[in-house]
């Protein structure tokens, strides 16, 4: 078993404003994270994304960072960019409002955590648990209730005992919000979920 980042080195999570921008870019590298995406998925209508895909996306990124508008977290180590977390509230991301899987549960208002990326050396070692926590802390400062997830669920039979390739854990893990409290409270499909966190 891998050794956890608790073990090994101080985390800090921190929202990516203006100044952190240099490392939000270093961290994505000249691919924009995956193919150009720039964690611009779920912020855009399909149409939008496709047109926008590489630089365009790039450029809404970093336009969003240097206004502050927040548009996720950075974990740091050793001063250095080693993860991100995109959250924010669930109507700034269009395409999970026109998503005929992840529509919404109810009417009250949610946080919504969208994406994670992780650079190789600190992945398998409990940064995503890392960037949840940030990610719940961060919302309850900026007055949410209740914050949304959804996951891939590897203890499903048609997921069990297979390895998760290339970007196919980019939403989360379901194990490792339940481990934090979130609990069920819908199913996009037999192996997605939609979890969600209510802070007291």
């Amino acid at each position: 078993m891998g050794s956890t980042i608790a073990e090994t080195t101080q985390v800090e999570v921190v929202p990516t404003t203006a100044e952190r921008w240099p490392d939000l870019e270093a961290l994505f590298g000249k691919n924009g994270a995956c193919a150009g995406c720039w964690c611009m998925w779920w912020r855009l209508s399909r149409s939008e994304f496709k047109r926008l895909q590489g630089e365009g996306n790039k450029a809404m990124l970093k336009e969003m960072a240097l206004s502050n508008r927040v548009p996720g977290l950075l974990a740091y180590s050793d001063g250095l960019p080693i993860g991100w977390c995109s959250i924010g509230p669930r109507e700034q991301f269009a395409g999970l409002e026109r998503s005929r899987t992840l529509t919404g549960v109810d009417d009250r208002p949610v946080w919504s955590i969208v994406c994670f990326f992780v650079v190789r050396p600190f992945r398998r070692r409990g940064l995503l648990a890392e960037l949840v926590r940030g990610a719940v802390h961060y919302a309850q400062q900026q007055g949410a209730q209740i914050v949304e997830a959804y996951p891939i669920d590897t203890e499903t039979p048609k997921l069990a005992a297979k390895k998760l390739t290339g970007v196919g854990g980019y939403m989360g893990i379901a194990s490792t919000f339940r481990a934090l409290g979130f609990v069920e409270v819908g199913r996009a499909s037999e192996t997605q979920l939609i979890v969600r966190y209510t802070i007291l």
